[in-house]
């Protein structure tokens, strides 16, 4: 090589170092190399990615900046990532300014294939559209009836028998499998009114659901790589891509029958048989394409299913791990039902499903939900496309076309926020002083259900169906982690546990806290008649 190009290369390399030194001075994050940035330590904690990410925002005071690619171009526009959990910057992002963190290209690009157009993968007027239908469904009591109907009799036709089975056969089972088949049933029929039936005896393999996924699966591997390698695999047909196109084509299929089928139905002026699923919501409300229509099944398909059974995944083992709390929960639903049902008979509780002024009245339960939540949130980070230059209320300089991952696993694990027993599992923190109240927390803290705009629609179908099945299963039975079976985090959009979650199921005796009751209650009859 003659002089002159060693000249030039060294030249560009000392330039390239110098641009990068200057660069990474800025970033507060993790270490960056030269042009590979943060990839080497990403791949490093790859399975311990939430704890790491907690780590980091704890070390920089809740807010951090990183490179993914140390390129120059790229590094401060496309590669540059701001991750965050401090309130204020949570509410700026999802309030305050949230016109300018959409869920942008990238995101929309990664599961346009699975989700379309539709409400959790669309930003702008098409987001706005379908919000406003689907706020406007969310708020009625006959579709709060509709998952009542459908939740209590998937728990007594199908969850309940078959932790009966185990009870009596000393088997063990895998909880976060039955809670998954069991959300995707109810979120199949409150979506378009037909039941997959996935929970039931034996556990029968769907083909519906073993698509979907599959396709579910297949999306989420397009995080792994960047977009220029999936979208050449997707054109070439290659690996997951064509996975994803035959699990997508047999998916398209079901529901465009179910579609077919349900207009027939809802034209049908003498058919006496009532829909209030929410596809059948959509179709009276305007007109829309069947693609539309399908995209809004597999919006709440994706969103429903997944969220609350991973949720109720880790409720049941924390409570197995936490017997005061365990105790408090069982006495609660003792307590309300003994006032509702009578305190004579404990078969009665078990007669019948929990009726909604039940589980209303269940505030601790609620409280220990919100707990879970708090420690192992379903979804554990997000992200936002950055549209034009901006400023958090922190002071970080944010530039268009960068992102923002705000850490909702990290967001409830800060000392700052939550106190120094913010690691501890503590139902309490959640009720008032006399413990009769539920008292949530702000949006900006706990952001399990996100917040905003953007604010859960269905976080109050989440709680009664997660009240729902815990109560009815904490009622009945006592759990335990089997033997040698290890809990952990799996590192995926969800956080599911890694080996799921395999416990034993043993029935659980009642008397000992009906006597507690009872005694409770005869010890205040003199107070009160001595105040009389």
């Amino acid at each position: 090589m003659e002089s002159g190009t060693w000249a030039v290369v060294v030249a560009a390399v000392a330039a390239y170092l110098a641009w990068f030194w200057r660069m990474s001075r800025g970033l507060s994050g993790p270490r960056v190399w030269p042009v590979v940035g943060s990839l080497p330590g990403l791949l490093r904690h790859a399975e311990d990615m939430h704890e790491w990410i907690v780590a980091n925002l704890r070390r920089t005071g809740g807010t951090y900046q990183t490179c993914i690619f140390a390129v120059p171009g790229l590094a401060r526009r496309g590669g540059l990532v701001t991750v965050t959990c401090d309130p204020r910057n949570l509410e700026h992002v999802l309030k305050s300014r949230f016109d300018n963190y959409p869920k942008g290209p990238f995101w929309h690009g990664v599961f346009r294939d699975l989700l379309g157009d539709g409400i959790f993968n669309s930003d702008g007027d098409t987001w706005v559209a379908q919000r406003k239908t689907a706020a406007l469904e969310f708020t009625t009591r006959t579709l709060r009836a509709a998952m009542s109907r459908w939740v209590s009799r998937s728990i007594h036709n199908r969850l309940l028998p078959i932790l009966s089975d185990a009870a009596h056969g000393h088997d063990v089972v895998d909880l976060q499998d039955l809670l998954l088949r069991l959300t995707f049933d109810n979120i199949c029929g409150l979506a378009f009114g037909n039941d997959p039936e996935t929970l039931a005896r034996g556990l029968p393999d769907n083909a519906f659901a073993a698509s979907f996924d599959r396709a579910t699966e297949a999306t989420l591997n397009r995080f792994i790589f960047p977009e220029c390698v999936w979208r050449c695999k997707k054109w070439l047909g290659l690996g997951m891509e064509t996975t994803l196109e035959r699990s997508m084509a047999h998916v398209d299929r079901y529901l465009a029958a179910v579609i077919k089928t349900r207009k027939l139905d809802l034209a049908d002026t003498t058919s006496a048989t009532p829909h209030d699923d929410l596809l059948s919501r959509f179709m009276r409300k305007g007109t829309y394409s069947d693609d539309s229509l399908q995209h809004v099944a597999l919006n709440f398909i994706l969103a429903g299913r997944d969220t609350s059974s991973v949720a109720l995944s880790w409720f049941f083992w924390l409570v197995s791990t936490h017997p005061a709390a365990e105790r408090s929960i069982v006495r609660e639903l003792c307590a309300v039902l003994a006032a509702s049902r009578g305190a004579d008979d404990p078969a009665l509780w078990l007669a019948a499903p929990l009726a909604f002024e039940e589980l209303d009245r269940l505030v601790y339960l609620k409280a220990a939900l919100s707990e879970t939540l708090r420690l192992y949130p379903s979804v554990p980070e997000d992200s936002k496309h950055v549209v034009a230059d901006d400023v958090l209320p922190d002071g970080t300089f944010v530039p268009a076309g960068s992102s923002i991952t705000y850490s909702i696993y990290s967001a409830g694990r800060m000392k700052v926020v939550w106190g120094e027993d913010c690691l501890e599992f503590r139902p309490e923190r959640w009720l008032s002083a006399d413990g009769t109240r539920f008292e949530p927390h702000d949006s900006y803290r706990f952001v399990a259900f996100n917040a905003g705009p953007r604010i859960c629609l269905g976080k109050d179908l989440a709680y009664l169906q997660m009240k729902n099945i815990a109560g009815s299963v904490l009622l009945r039975h006592r759990l335990a982690v089997a033997p040698g079976h290890r809990v952990e985090q799996k590192m995926s959009l969800t956080l599911f546990m890694k080996h799921g979650l395999r416990m034993e199921v043993r029935p659980r005796d009642l008397a000992p806290t009906l006597d507690e009751l009872r005694a409770a209650a005869a010890a205040s009859t003199p107070a009160i008649a001595a105040c009389a």
